[in-house]
């Protein structure tokens, strides 16, 4: 028996039986990698106890909402939106992505491109997935251009509605959603794995407009529905009407999802702005899991 044989397969040895192999690879799997909306947290310029305890306490600070896909066994990584805080999120991902999934055109959602540039990180020909309409922004603004121009990224041009391959266990649809399209059109993306899925949809102005409905999801028990979050009262922001940043409140969302009683989909609010009371008021979170419904927490992992 040589020196070097470790004790389990000594062990398999003795007992006849052949030595163990290399553990199964696990499975493709969802990372949240943000829940903030677009400001992250602190917020620029708030001065609510929230943003300010954040500032002292790294701890407390919240990324902006990002979701990653790990395919383990085929050794690639995905991330849906670039947000301005690109950098912590690939790391908490394992590393750079294999490609980028693009939701809209609003800040929290692109900026992080930047970071691909000959400034940072000069990446070659970085698949970029987006809609012809957000490829379009891309290629005729600077300095996103400059981007496509050098083969930092390599535009994808998806089309709505048609499932496309990540990996041979990794599967996406985008689905457009209603927002506020200044720059671009608006998508979600429906993921699914070998067991599971996941609906990533952090924007939307209002359910009532969109060509979906929202309660055929939540009757779905093998899926997870990321959706927006924003807002839990309309008189967050003071002053600013919320016509002119349209979002579904939290409470109108569960009560839509649960007419038909606790919806079957697992159901976690996400892209949270910092005057969200679900951040520190946990009897609203309490009420709110009572219901069946959860907010999304960076670093949760769900198997797909």
């Amino acid at each position: 028996m040589g020196l070097g044989m470790r004790p389990a397969a000594a062990l398999a040895l003795l007992l006849g039986a052949a030595p163990p192999g290399p553990a199964p690879a696990a499975g493709p799997e969802a990372v949240v990698l943000g829940v903030a909306q677009d400001g992250g947290v602190p917020h620029l310029g708030c001065r609510q106890a929230l943003c300010v305890a954040a500032r002292r306490d790294p701890s407390k600070r919240r990324l902006v909402a990002s979701l990653g896909l790990v395919d383990a066994a085929a050794g690639r990584r995905f991330l849906v939106d670039a947000t301005p805080d690109l950098p912590a999120q690939v790391e908490m991902l394992g590393g750079m992505p294999e490609a980028i999934l693009l939701t809209h055109a609003h800040i929290g959602h692109y900026l992080g491109l930047a970071q691909l540039g000959r400034e940072v990180l000069n990446t070659k020909d970085l698949p970029v997935y987006c809609t012809a309409s957000m490829a379009r922004f891309l290629r005729e603004n600077k300095p996103w251009s400059r981007l496509v121009e050098r083969g930092n990224v390599a535009l994808r041009e998806i089309e709505v509605g048609k499932e496309f391959p990540l990996t041979a266990s990794l599967r996406v649809t985008a689905i457009r959603v209603p927002h506020r399209d200044e720059d671009s059109d608006t998508v979600a993306y429906l993921v699914r794995g070998p067991k599971r899925r996941v609906l990533w949809l952090p924007d939307i102005d209002r359910w009532e407009k969109w060509d979906q409905n929202p309660a055929d999801f939540a009757g779905d028990a093998g899926l997870t529905m990321f959706l927006d979050g924003t807002f839990f009262s309309a008189d967050e922001i003071p002053g600013r009407p919320i016509a002119d940043i349209p979002h579904p409140l939290v409470p109108d969302t569960m009560d839509l999802l649960a007419r038909g009683g606790p919806p079957k989909a697992a159901v976690r609010f996400v892209h949270l702005n910092h005057t969200n009371r679900l951040y520190w008021d946990a009897d609203a979170v309490k009420r709110l899991e009572e219901r069946g419904f959860a907010v999304a927490r960076e670093g949760d992992r769900l198997p797909l």
